[in-house]
């Protein structure tokens, strides 16, 4: 596999199978990060090229095939894989994430500092989320599927309250990008996640629940980002 290193990160991780989790694995930014040339973004990760090409090679299994090509899915359907994939995940891990991390620093914060300022890192990303998932859902999701069903239908768009949906996906990209910062803040503190020698099974358990939350908000984002945004501002300009 040869990698066009003028390429975004973006496209990269639309076209080929499991190139998210590779990412993932070596701290490429494809969500937040999409717009950034692959050479940029290897330059900035510290990640070679020609390593990373190998690790896409072998990401890509049989089972690949079978997987989900976003590309093809409408807007509805992909709407709601994202809103039954990722926002029912988002809402349940959030409440168990205030929960776990209550526990922890309450037995840990003393000792830890880390831990102190991650909560309140936590608390910021879970309130600012709340407040993104409800505009999606309840405004710039429905606006985007009504939107597609009268371009199918040939009847006239619906009226935008906003003007035009680029409005409302601009703010919603700058609350992705933010909630970025946060998590790699998070990521810093954590020490990549590292628990240290004191860690009981909760602090373990806080630990791994935060990774695995990262992890699928980066993937949420960029279905967000690099797919639904654009098409759906590409629907609108017609």
């Amino acid at each position: 596999m040869l990698l066009d290193p003028t390429k975004t990160v973006g496209e990269l991780a639309v076209a080929i199978p499991n190139a998210t989790r590779v990412f993932e694995k070596t701290k490429i930014d494809y969500c937040c990060g999409g717009h950034q040339l692959l050479s940029d973004a290897c330059m900035k990760a510290g990640v070679d090229l020609q390593m990373l090409e190998q690790m896409l090679e072998t990401s890509i299994e049989p089972a690949a095939a079978a997987t989900i090509d976003f590309q093809e899915l409408t807007l509805a359907e992909l709407i709601h894989y994202i809103l039954d994939k990722h926002h029912v995940y988002t809402k349940e891990e959030m409440t168990r994430l205030e929960s776990l991390g209550a526990k922890v620093v309450g037995a840990h914060g003393a000792n830890h500092a880390e831990l102190l300022r991650m909560r309140d890192l936590l608390q910021q990303l879970i309130a600012e989320l709340r407040g993104h998932m409800f505009k999606e859902e309840q405004i710039l999701f429905p606006f985007i599927v009504e939107f597609e069903q009268s371009a199918r239908q040939n009847r006239p768009a619906p009226i935008a309250p906003f003007g035009t949906v680029n409005n409302p996906i601009r703010m919603m990209m700058l609350e992705h990008d933010n909630a970025g910062e946060i998590l790699r803040e998070l990521r810093n503190l954590s020490n990549d996640y590292q628990t240290p020698a004191d860690a009981c099974i909760s602090f373990q358990t806080f630990y791994q629940a935060l990774e695995a939350f990262e992890q699928d908000l980066h993937q949420h984002i960029h279905l967000e980002n690099n797919i639904l945004f654009p098409k759906a501002i590409a629907l609108e300009l017609g």
